[in-house]
Parts: structure tokens; C-alpha cells; sequence
């Protein structure tokens, strides 16, 4: 692995080259761009409770990033309600709930824009399977 690869600085995802003409991912889980409906409840850093729909952007066995209208602190604690596909489920209306916690926050850069949300997972988790 070269010295690039390795700095603190350089991108998740180094980009093949003349060189190397493998892409290195070096997330530890891989990572799904499956745009999942999603709900996600709170607390804002004033105490206040929060709850927000939003799609995720993407998911893994670990986290997952989405935008949303609230301003959370990393270290917020949050629960995720993930609508699962009915492709996934043979047709049955099945959530996915979890518990997670702010790892990342990208501001907003414009009037409007939402704030990006990386979470962590807690393990424990549950179905929620609706008739």
C-alpha cells in the first residue's frame, strides 16, 4: 500500500491509476446505495424530541448516511425506522428498527440544503411486521 493510501487525509476511495488500476475501498464494511424510506427520531442537542423522514442514501452492516432538516451533534443518540423493499420481504410490509449514534455530520451549505448524517449502528435491533 503506498504511503498515499495510507495518510489520514486521503479519500475513503482511492481512485485507480496509470500505476495501481484497482480502486481501494477502505471502509472496513461495504457500503449500498439503496435509497431505503426512512424514518429517524431524537433528541436535538437542546432536549428537544425530533422525528424526520428521509431516504437513505446509503447502508451497511455498520452505519448508514442520510440527510435531514434537524441539526444533530455527533454523539447524538437517534432510532432508525428502515422501510425494507417488498422485494426483500415477499411482498409483507417489514421494518427494520435500530438504535444508532452521530458519527459525522456534514453542515449545511446552503439556505434549504439539509444537514448529512453518518450513524453508527448499536447491535441490537428488531422487525416490525405490519398486516
Amino acid at each position: 500500500m503506498t504511503e498515499k493510501a495510507k495518510s489520514k487525509k486521503s479519500p475513503k476511495k482511492v481512485r485507480a491509476t496509470e500505476k495501481s488500476p484497482v480502486e481501494v475501498n477502505r471502509r472496513r464494511e461495504w457500503r449500498f446505495e439503496l435509497p431505503l424510506p426512512a424514518e429517524i427520531e431524537g433528541h436535538m442537542p437542546e432536549g428537544k424530541k425530533f422525528a424526520e423522514k428521509t431516504i437513505l442514501e446509503n447502508i451497511s452492516s455498520t452505519g448508514a448516511y442520510f440527510s435531514l432538516d434537524s441539526n444533530l451533534v455527533v454523539g447524538s443518540k437517534v432510532n432508525l425506522t428502515i422501510e425494507l423493499p417488498p422485494e426483500f420481504t415477499e411482498g409483507r410490509t417489514i421494518k427494520l428498527c435500530l438504535d444508532g449514534e452521530t458519527v459525522r455530520l456534514e453542515k449545511k451549505q446552503k439556505v434549504g440544503r439539509k444537514q448529512g448524517v453518518a450513524v453508527r449502528f448499536k447491535r441490537d435491533f428488531r422487525f416490525q411486521v405490519e398486516d
